[in-house]
Parts: structure tokens; sequence; C-alpha cells
């Protein structure tokens, strides 16, 4: 009698940290940018919906923007939040990018072009994991540096 205790007690505890394990993570799902509230520098593009996926043990991040001209953008970034560059495909000013996890909710962002930092940031989703807030960190065509915000709400 005792052992089964000790044994569906252990079961369930398995359970528990599995589930621990799968958690969501808050980044997943689609985004929409609120451009209300949202700082955009001049001369930047705006991505517009960005939507991450798991796929296997990486995610996938799609992004669908207009670059500072206007036109089309759209993106495709596989990889894991290590820190680490992974090449992205599309036509974005920068070709790769590497994702770092602060905690479950807070990821470091950094794109590079050929090896060069195009610009740096920081995404933070919102406790309730209604909204996301991208800080951006660059250096424009001048070399002046620039600051801005973007904000993004759950779809």
């Amino acid at each position: 009698m005792m052992k089964t205790r000790i044994a569906l007690v252990s079961v369930a505890l398995s359970f528990v940290a599995a589930a621990a394990c799968f958690a969501a993570n808050p980044q997943i799902g689609t985004w929409k940018l609120n451009e209300a509230k949202s700082k955009i520098p001049a001369g930047m593009g705006k991505n517009t919906t960005v939507t991450y996926a798991e796929q296997k043990d990486k995610i996938k991040v799609t992004v669908v923007g207009v670059d500072k001209d206007g036109k089309p953008t759209h993106s495709v970034w596989v990889g894991k939040f290590d820190g680490k560059s992974y090449p992205v495909k599309g036509n974005l000013p920068y070709n790769s990018v590497a994702y770092k996890m602060v905690n479950d909710r807070t990821n470091d962002i950094t794109t590079w072009k050929d090896g060069k930092v195009v610009w740096s940031g920081r995404i933070e989703v919102a406790k309730d994991g209604k909204s996301r807030t991208v800080t951006i960190n660059a250096t424009d065509d001048k070399g002046k540096k620039v600051k801005g915000k973007a904000v993004y709400d759950k779809a």
C-alpha cells in the first residue's frame, strides 16, 4: 500500500515537472505593431507583424513590415535564444540575428549586416502576456546614435 502511494506521488510529481519544463514561452504567438504607443526613429523601417513559433528545438520568427522607404519587407529567422548569431532570410537591412534569453519574458537582440552591428535592443513581454515592447539602439547613416521603442499587441 505504501509503495503504491509513493509510486503514484512520484508519477504525479513527474507530470508536474514535465509540465513546468514545457511551459509556454511568452514570446510565442503573433504580435501586431501598435503605432500609437511606439516611437520609431525617422529613417528606420517598421515591423508591423512579428510571429514566433516553436520549430522542434528552435524558434522561427517571421517578420512582415515596411522599410524606411515604405516598401514591403518579409523575413524568416530560425535559431535558438542562446546569444549566437543565426542567418535571417529576407529583404531586411541585416542578414543575421542573435537572441539571448535574459529571463522568461525578456530577450536581448542584436542584428548584423555582414558582421557589423546594425541595431541592438531588448524585447520584453508584459506580465499579463498581452503586449511586448522592443527598445532599439542604433546608429543612423550619418553616425548619429538613435533610440526607439516599438510596442506590439498580441493578436
